[in-house]
C-alpha cells in the first residue's frame, strides 16, 4: 500500500489534506461578479501550509466552474520573467494576436503552443514594443469576454520581477481590470515588498496567516489512513501543534514503522526530520533579537509576559515588538498573557543544536 502522507515541501497532499478556513476565506470573496478584495498575501511559517492554499485555490477556480465562472488561472514562476509568462499564457487562451512580432519579441502562437515562453528575435521594425502594454492589451481582451484572470504567485520576495509585476499590476488595479493576485511568501519577504514604494496597494491587501490544523480533523485523519484507535490518533495530533509539515512527518513515520515500534519509538526519528530539514533554515532566518526571545522559551511549555520580562532584563523594552514579529511569523503563539513556541520540539531544537 501506497503511504498516503507526503513530506515533499510545496506539493499538496494528495489523500491526507486537511482543509482550512483560511482557503474557503479567499474562496469565498472569488465567488461574487465583483469579489472585494483584489490581493491576498499568505504568511507563515516554512512547513506551515501556504503553498496548499494557495494550490487549492487555483484548482478550485479551474476546475469547480459551476461555482466560479470565466476563470483564467496563471500559475507564475517568481524565478522567472513574471510579466512574459503572463502575455505566453494570456496567449495561450486566445488573447493575443496569433502572429504577433515586435522589435526583439516574438509572441506567435507557435512558441506558446510549445510552451517555450517568450521567443527573442533579431528582427527589427519601427515598432515601438512595451511588455505592459502589450499584456494590458489582452486583458482588456479577456476583460470583454468576460473572464477573470488569477495570478498566483509563490514564495515571493523583494526582486527586480518582482517589483516590475507588481508596479504593472498597480496599474491594472486602478484601471479596474479584473484581474486578482494571490501570492505567498515568508512574513519577512512579504514585509520588505510591502516597503517598495508606489506599492501601496500591496502594502493594504489583505494579510492571510496560516494557522494550526484542526485537532479533531488531524485526529480522523491519522485514524481512518493508518487504522489506528482514537487515542493514538489523538495523541499523534497533539505532538504535532498542528504544525502542518510535523502532521505530515509523523503520518509517514508511523506509516513505515515495524510492527514492533511503538509510537514512543519513532519520536526521535521525527524530531531529528524537523530539525534537519524545517527547524535550522527557520534559526537561520530569524534576526538576533527574535533568536534571543524564542532562547528564553526553552525551558517550559508557557511563559507568562512577566516570567518573560524578568528573563530579558535590560532588553525588556523590546518585548512587545519582538512578541509580535514572533507571532506574525508563525513561531510563537499568544494566549491571554501567555506565550509559547508554536512548532513541536522547537525548544528542544534550541538547546540541543543553537
Amino acid at each position: 500500500m501506497q503511504n498516503p502522507f507526503t513530506t515533499t515541501f510545496s506539493k499538496t497532499p494528495e489523500y491526507t489534506y486537511i482543509h482550512t478556513e483560511k482557503t474557503e476565506e479567499i474562496l469565498e470573496n472569488f465567488i461574487y461578479d465583483n469579489p472585494s478584495e483584489s490581493v491576498y498575501k499568505i504568511t507563515g511559517v516554512r512547513g506551515s501550509g501556504k503553498t496548499v492554499i494557495l494550490a487549492k485555490v487555483e484548482e478550485e477556480l479551474r476546475t469547480n466552474e459551476s461555482r466560479y465562472i470565466n476563470w483564467l488561472v496563471f500559475d507564475v514562476n517568481p524565478a522567472r520573467d513574471i510579466l512574459g509568462q503572463i502575455a505566453a499564457m494570456l496567449v495561450k487562451a486566445g488573447f493575443g494576436s496569433q502572429d504577433k512580432k515586435t522589435t526583439g519579441i516574438n509572441l506567435s502562437a507557435t512558441v506558446m503552443g510549445t510552451g517555450g515562453g517568450i521567443g527573442y528575435t533579431a528582427e527589427n521594425n519601427n515598432n515601438f514594443f512595451d511588455i505592459g502594454v502589450e499584456v494590458e492589451t489582452m486583458i482588456q481582451a479577456a476583460q470583454k469576454k468576460g473572464k477573470k484572470i488569477l495570478i498566483g504567485i509563490d514564495e515571493v520576495s523583494k526582486s527586480e520581477e518582482m517589483i516590475k509585476f507588481a508596479s504593472e499590476y498597480g496599474r491594472w488595479l486602478r484601471a479596474g481590470y479584473p484581474v486578482y493576485f494571490v501570492c505567498t511568501g515568508l512574513y519577512e519577504n512579504i514585509q520588505e515588498l510591502s516597503n517598495v514604494k508606489n506599492l501601496t496597494f500591496f502594502r493594504r491587501a489583505a494579510t492571510v496567516k496560516t494557522e494550526p490544523l484542526n485537532m479533531i480533523r488531524m485526529t480522523e485523519m491519522y485514524k481512518s489512513k493508518l487504522d489506528i484507535d482514537s487515542n493514538e490518533a489523538r495523541e499523534m495530533a497533539k505532538i504535532t501543534k498542528g504544525y502542518a509539515y510535523a502532521f505530515q512527518e509523523l503520518g509517514v513515520l508511523y506509516f513505515k514503522k515495524k510492527l514492533d515500534e511503538l509510537l514512543e519509538d519513532i519520536l526521535p526519528k521525527l524530531k531529528a526530520e524537523l530539525f534537519a530539514y524545517s527547524y535550522e533554515k527557520i534559526w537561520e532566518e530569524m534576526t538576533e533579537m527574535d533568536r534571543f526571545l524564542a532562547g528564553l522559551l526553552t525551558e517550559k511549555e508557557e511563559y507568562k509576559r512577566e516570567e518573560v520580562l524578568k528573563l530579558m532584563g535590560e532588553k525588556s523594552g523590546s518585548y512587545s515588538m519582538y512578541r509580535d514579529r514572533l507571532i506574525k511569523r508563525g513561531i510563537l503563539n499568544s494566549r491571554q498573557g501567555y506565550i509559547s513556541l508554536a512548532l513541536p520540539y522547537f525548544g528542544e531544537y534550541i538547546k540541543e543544536y543553537c
